[in-house]
């Protein structure tokens, strides 16, 4: 959810004091950075999972308050819009059959609330995009109660200066394009993260690493072809956050004007170039001051909790986001990865996420990185390809040259996944488990967004309106992700 804040608007004032705090926060960091120890005894791994409420029309529930009071786990937040909740996971160790023991978690986690949530007529949806989801849900009273999801949308409209313009065509030609007067849109993306602790000497080759991969992951887990009605990208949660949050008028885009939704332009040496680039080229949208002064702190021999910096960096929307955090008093550092939509089932989502993690631990290890050997705007363009086209996509690759990803995946990177799975000390029940649904994604040509829209089309084949067969559509993702059946098994429709 990120860091609460107090004030739905902010001075002038408060914005310079802001920017002044932030740069002496970012000083501070450097030189914890040469300076300090951060915490790396144990690896760890964490896991976010945004969720959709939908009510028995299968339509948006804007409802998260009673519900959240009715699941009753603190496990469970709140997200922008009313339609939405967040399950976080607790960081845990990557090492035996702990990817097992997770997904069993989980389950029984989502069980539970689904069930609690059942008792207000409602359920629990995990997909990138809702496809019920209309204009008219986002109207009214639409957001969250809570104060920083209303100083956001003031800030992203204030800093526009007018409203916002969506813009997206799918493969067939069915396309969106159309204003909105607030943050709404971006509500409909629900995502999963990964997130990597990592020691802060190597954190830059983790990131690079995460960048490499982001188009692979696109085309692997696309899961959000249609927005309002429509059939647009595979995964079109990508451009719709683009858009939805994007500060720049159309002037600022023609300048070049950096977008606050990022993939980044260059690869890095360290974590600290991150969060210079944040501080560098974005203007505060939450600018709220706190007490600390990270000098005196850190010349203490204490661990500073550097509040401005980490809100600031929580506004710049990188597809790999730089963490800061503390724990236990000591801080470490994570590679957070926002690339992949929600869903379609539990254990879709471990197996995207084994793949992730297995992958990224070879790729950052080589002695000669892929990332120098390939331009960042080739592995840009592959991320863009990734969430465009999906399971169809093509990706380039250094010794490969521009081939479909599904083939770049079976004749290289799982076999890396399965490498990397091994060197985690991963054991071999969870490697074949949860490799196995990347494997046969492949083979067959099947995730979560070509299964939603052959099965739209097979619908409208036999006579139901666009409306009525994404709600039949939905109605049968829901039973398939209650099974725990990965997506590429999932029964469609007869022709």
């Amino acid at each position: 959810m990120g860091a609460d804040v107090e004030q739905a608007r902010y001075t002038r004032e408060q914005r310079q004091q802001y920017r002044e705090k932030v740069r002496r926060d970012l000083d501070v960091f450097e030189r914890m950075l040469g300076k300090s120890e951060f915490e790396f005894d144990r690896p760890m791994t964490g896991l976010e999972i945004e969720l959709n409420l939908v009510n028995e029309d299968l339509g948006p529930k804007l409802d998260n308050k009673t519900v959240l009071e009715q699941i009753a786990d603190e496990d469970y937040q709140t997200e922008l819009a009313r339609y939405n909740i967040e399950l976080n996971v607790h960081p845990r160790p990557l090492p035996g059959d702990s990817a097992i023991e997770l997904e069993g978690l989980l389950r029984e986690s989502l069980n539970r609330a689904s069930e609690k949530a059942a008792e207000l007529h409602t359920g629990i949806v995990a997909i990138g995009i809702l496809p019920t989801v209309m204009p008219e849900h986002f109207e009214g009273d639409w957001i969250s109660e809570n104060i920083r999801y209303a100083a956001l949308n003031n800030a992203v409209l204030d800093a526009r200066g007018e409203d916002v313009w969506l813009e997206l065509e799918g493969p067939t030609g069915e396309r969106i394009a159309r204003y909105s007067d607030s943050l709404a849109p971006e509500s409909a993306c629900t995502s999963i993260q990964l997130h990597l602790q990592v020691q802060p000497e190597r954190f830059a080759d983790h990131w690079n690493a995460a960048q490499v991969l982001a188009g692979p992951q696109l085309a692997l887990g696309a899961n959000s072809p249609f927005f309002l009605g429509q059939r647009l990208w595979a995964e079109t949660r990508i451009p719709l956050f683009t858009q939805a949050t994007d500060t720049r008028s159309v002037e600022l885009k023609n300048q070049g004007v950096r977008p606050r939704v990022w993939f980044g332009e260059r690869w890095i040496t360290s974590i600290f170039d991150l969060f210079e680039e944040n501080v560098r080229y974005f203007p505060a949208l939450l600018p709220e001051l706190y007490d600390e002064e990270p000098e005196e702190v850190f010349e203490r021999g204490e661990v500073p909790q550097l509040k401005e910096l980490r809100l600031h960096n929580g506004t710049v929307y990188r597809w790999n986001r730089p963490i800061y955090d503390i724990v236990a008093g000591r801080p470490h550092l994570r590679v957070e990865n926002r690339v992949l939509p929600a869903g379609p089932s539990i254990i879709d989502v471990m197996a995207n996420a084994a793949f992730y993690y297995g992958t990224m631990r070879v790729l950052a290890e080589e002695d000669r990185p892929v990332w120098t050997r390939m331009s960042f705007s080739a592995a840009e363009s592959n991320f863009e390809e990734g969430a465009r086209l999906g399971i169809d996509a093509r990706t380039y690759w250094p010794g490969f040259g521009d081939v479909p990803a599904t083939e770049l995946v079976l004749r290289r990177l799982l076999p890396m996944a399965h490498e990397g799975l091994e060197r985690w000390g991963v054991s071999a029940a969870v490697r074949d488990r949860f490799l196995s649904v990347i494997e046969q994604r492949c083979i067959l040509g099947v995730n979560g967004a070509s299964w939603q829209t052959e099965c739209v089309a097979r619908l409208e084949g036999q006579g139901l309106t666009r409306d009525k067969a994404l709600r039949e559509m939905l109605s049968r993702y829901i039973e398939g992700m209650g099974a725990n059946q990965p997506v590429h098994t999932w029964e469609l429709p007869s022709d």
